[in-house]
């Protein structure tokens, strides 16, 4: 193997092909804390269900659980104990009641990227809870063709019901023009017979997607406003996204305008930028200026809140100026 292949991306390989050679035998890999079998779990509808939109051929619910809080790839800035608190907390079990939980109160799907653990659960969630979570999954996109494929391929046969190519990639391979790279993964993912999307912090992302038309199905886009105590100043927003002072979406109006032109289902994501906006602030917002779905990560103890308030902003959103692309 080259040594200039990055230690990360060396991991992220090795760790898709574990979970995807073991989810496509329908074994879901070893989880930490289960030390036995779950068992099946009916789930329960509570309160009133949330709104649901159309993504090509997929149902989804408006309010779309996130995995950062599971995965504990948590936006932090310079909070260095959450991280750790949020690891602690999350079990295992935890997280399989909670997404048992999210299903009870009308959240029909997940988007996470090719993480072992958290597919790992889901697999378990599905095959022997008895969940029907819907998987919107990124595969780890390198450019590489044959990788790519291979990666792509493992998803689907997994049990995947949809597959984007993840913000970071994305962001990198528009600001160097690799429509080609854009292009194969989405065809590939399209031969699965998978919605195939594209999801971005940088807004040029879709703008070089639509202008070069990459043939995306669907947008993942960074959304939040810039009303919140700690928000950047406007001399410190000075790339698409910051983690200090702390922001998503560089500019929100200019997103809100770009994707009123934009006829494709556009998931926002960050739209609490990550926990600074109340959340009936953020989705409120989101939906009000565009959104279709919103994406967001959530505790056990706050989804039936956050439910509440997604169907909410929803109604409050009957009327607004860009259409539902349903």
């Amino acid at each position: 193997m080259s040594q200039n292949i990055a230690r990360r991306k060396f991991l992220r390989g090795s760790l898709l092909a574990t979970a995807g050679s073991a989810l496509a035998l329908g074994v879901a890999p070893a989880a930490r804390g289960v030390n036995k079998p779950a068992e099946p779990v009916k789930i329960v509808p509570q309160g009133d269900g949330c709104p649901q939109g159309k993504l090509g051929k997929l149902q989804l619910s408006r309010l779309i659980m996130g995995c950062n809080l599971i995965t504990n790839y948590i936006h932090r800035r310079d909070l260095t104990y959450i991280s750790n608190l949020a690891r602690h907390y999350n079990t295992d079990e935890k997280i399989l009641d909670t997404l048992a939980m999210a299903e009870s109160r009308g959240i029909n799907t997940i988007m996470l990227h090719a993480d072992e653990r958290c597919l790992g659960l889901l697999q378990q969630h599905r095959l022997q809870r008895g969940g029907k979570l819907q998987w919107v999954v990124a595969p780890p996109i390198t450019g590489q063709a044959e990788d790519d494929r291979a990666a792509i391929g493992q998803l689907a046969e997994a049990g995947a019901d949809a597959l984007y190519i993840h913000g970071v990639q994305a962001d990198k391979f528009c600001f160097h023009g690799k429509r080609d790279v854009l292009v194969r993964a989405l065809e590939c993912i399209k031969q699965h017979d998978l919605p195939a999307g594209v999801a971005g912090h940088d807004l040029n992302v879709v703008k070089f997607c639509e202008q070069h038309d990459v043939g995306a199905d669907f947008y993942v886009k960074t959304f939040h406003h810039h009303n919140y105590p700690t928000a950047p100043k406007p001399e410190q927003l000075k790339t698409p996204q910051a983690e200090i002072p702390g922001y998503w979406c560089q500019d929100p109006t200019e997103t809100a305008a770009v994707m009123r032109g934009v006829k494709k289902p556009w998931i926002a994501f960050k739209v609490m930028a990550a926990g600074a906006i109340p959340p009936e602030s953020a989705f409120n917002y989101a939906f009000r200026h565009g959104a279709d779905f919103v994406l967001a990560g959530m505790f056990d103890f706050e989804m039936a809140e956050d439910v509440d308030l997604a169907r909410a902003a929803v109604a409050a959103a009957a009327t607004r100026e860009r259409t539902w692309c349903d």
